[in-house]
Formats: C-alpha cells, sequence, structure tokens
C-alpha cells in the first residue's frame, strides 16, 4: 500500500502529461456538418462515359422493384455550347413526373441554382453580386440551414430568390420508405412555412440520387425535382483551386437552357460568380427567371 501511494503522484503526472500531447498533436475534429455534406453528388460530372442510370443493388423496397431502384443523376459535358447529355432515359424519367435538368434550349438562357447544405460563410457575397447583377437563383437549403441561418434565408426570399428543398438531412432517398420520403420532403416545408408563411416549390435530391418511386411520391405532393445541367466537383472545401479554376470550369460549359448547379460553400465560387455572370451575358446569354422552371416542368410555358 505504501509503494501505491508512494508512485501514484508519478502516475497522475505521467497520465496529464500525456493528455496534454493529445491535445496538441491530434487535429481539432472538423464540423459534423462538413462531414454529412462531403459527397454531394454520385453521378457524372464530367467528360467521360455516361454511368449506368440506376443501380439494382440499391432497393427503396424490401421486395425487388425496378422503379424502386436508386439512380445516380448524372451528365456527359459538352463545350463550344453544345448540349450535355444525360443518361440514357433519364430526361423522358424527368419529364414523366414533371422534373427537369435543362430549360429551353433553344433560347440562350441560363438558369443559376445553389445548395446549400450548410453555411461556410460566402453566402452573404453570393446574395450581394446576385443584387448587384439583377440575377434570381434558387437555393436549395436543409433543414439545418433553415434552423441555423434564418436571417440569410430571409434575405434571400426579400430578394427575389426561390427557396428550393433539399430535405431535412439530406439522406439519400430511394434508400429510404415512403413515408421517410414523406417526413424528409414535408418535414423541411413545414417547418419553412411556419417560418416564412410560404411553401417549397422546388425540390433537389440530396446527391443526385432519385429513382421512378422518389420522383412519383415528390410529383404527387406537389414538387418539381429540378436536376442539374452543369456541376463540377465544386464542394471539397479542402479542394479549392481558385476563382481562375472556377471560371474557365463554368466558361467552358455555357449551353442554351443551362440549369447552373454551384455549391456555396465553395469560396472559389464566390469570388468568380461576378465574372461568371458578366462573360455570360457578353457571350449573348441572359439568366431566366428561376420561377419560370415550375412553368416549364408544368408545360404552362407559352
Amino acid at each position: 500500500m505504501q509503494r501505491i501511494r508512494r508512485y501514484f503522484p508519478v502516475a497522475v503526472i505521467v497520465v496529464l502529461m500525456a493528455l496534454t500531447l493529445i491535445l496538441f498533436v491530434v487535429p481539432e475534429l472538423p464540423d459534423t456538418s462538413a462531414w454529412i455534406y462531403a459527397v454531394e453528388i454520385t453521378g457524372t460530372l464530367s467528360e467521360g462515359l455516361v454511368p449506368n442510370d440506376y443501380d439494382s443493388q440499391y432497393l427503396a423496397a424490401e421486395s425487388y422493384d425496378r422503379s424502386a431502384s436508386l439512380r445516380r443523376w448524372g451528365i456527359l459535358r459538352s463545350k463550344n455550347g453544345e448540349l450535355p447529355k444525360a443518361d440514357p432515359g433519364a430526361p423522358e424519367l424527368l419529364a414523366k413526373y414533371k422534373s427537369l435538368y435543362i430549360g429551353d434550349t433553344s433560347k440562350k438562357k441560363i438558369y443559376l441554382t445553389f445548395d446549400e447544405g450548410y453555411e461556410n460563410g460566402y453566402t452573404a457575397k453570393i446574395l450581394d453580386v446576385l443584387q448587384e447583377n439583377n440575377v434570381n437563383a434558387i437555393f436549395f437549403i436543409t433543414g439545418p440551414y433553415l434552423e441555423k441561418e434564418e436571417a440569410l434565408v430571409q434575405r434571400m426570399l426579400d430578394e427575389g430568390h426561390a427557396v428550393g428543398n433539399h430535405t431535412v438531412r439530406h439522406k439519400s432517398l430511394p434508400l429510404l420508405s415512403e413515408k421517410e420520403v414523406e417526413e424528409e420532403v414535408l418535414g423541411l416545408d413545414k417547418r419553412f412555412y411556419d417560418k416564412f408563411g410560404k411553401n417549397m416549390v422546388f425540390l433537389r435530391p440530396p446527391k443526385g440520387e432519385y429513382s421512378e418511386k422518389t420522383l412519383a411520391i415528390t410529383s404527387k405532393l406537389g414538387y418539381v425535382n429540378v436536376f442539374w445541367s452543369f456541376a463540377y466537383d465544386d464542394w471539397d472545401t479542402n479542394r479549392q483551386r481558385g476563382w481562375e479554376y472556377a471560371f474557365e470550369k463554368v466558361k467552358n460549359n455555357l449551353h442554351n437552357g443551362e440549369i447552373m448547379l454551384l455549391h456555396a460553400v465553395s469560396r472559389d465560387n464566390a469570388e468568380a460568380l461576378d465574372a461568371i455572370i458578366h462573360y455570360a451575358r457578353e457571350a449573348g446569354y441572359e439568366f431566366g427567371d428561376v420561377f419560370e422552371l415550375e412553368r416549364i416542368a408544368r408545360g404552362d410555358m407559352p
């Protein structure tokens, strides 16, 4: 017992030194919100082969149901103003459920959309640029974003933007039951209505993952699923490559009817946005009112 008492203070000092060393050596854990959105898009983004349009190993039902098969939205990008190619059969499926990924391709119009999983400090600057250039956009937000960034969401609405539904928890919808899909979508819409007195119209499925079943469910609920005809790997905050990279990537892929997806967590996008808008206009494009997309999807445009 005397031996234990003799060495106990030494043991305590050793343990405290070890803990101190760990605190200095182990890096700070990142915000968990960034982990949730570590993979924003799982389909094809760039030049290359168009992937299979569905994956039968992932089902939203216990028994096999092809309509429940997980599909990953992907596009084969083109240059020089040519239209991108979507997954085979996907445009027809979207049209069946009054969803869309591109606007009127006979017009030199571009529609801006931003995904907002969490705030990274750039949305205010993006809103400033849009206001200065008289351009509106759809901001697709999640449940945590709505709760934490109410002032920014209010500003979006005040300045004429659309606020779209990116679900409560950013879960892959085809992997959920019908009830869970409704909870993810309607749950966010209800919170939004409680705060702002209006419902959401546009829905962007998390990660671009969807199925015919989820399109049917959400279309029946009254939503327009909005995918995209241009996107790039801009959501990784640890892999920003400078505003010039973002500018060149967007500049080289402009096309008629474009629905452009940019992630608002990207510093590069925020810094390049003004130059992107000016270049597109100089190239003869105009930025369409994003509220037109509902009418286009529902076949109500003249």
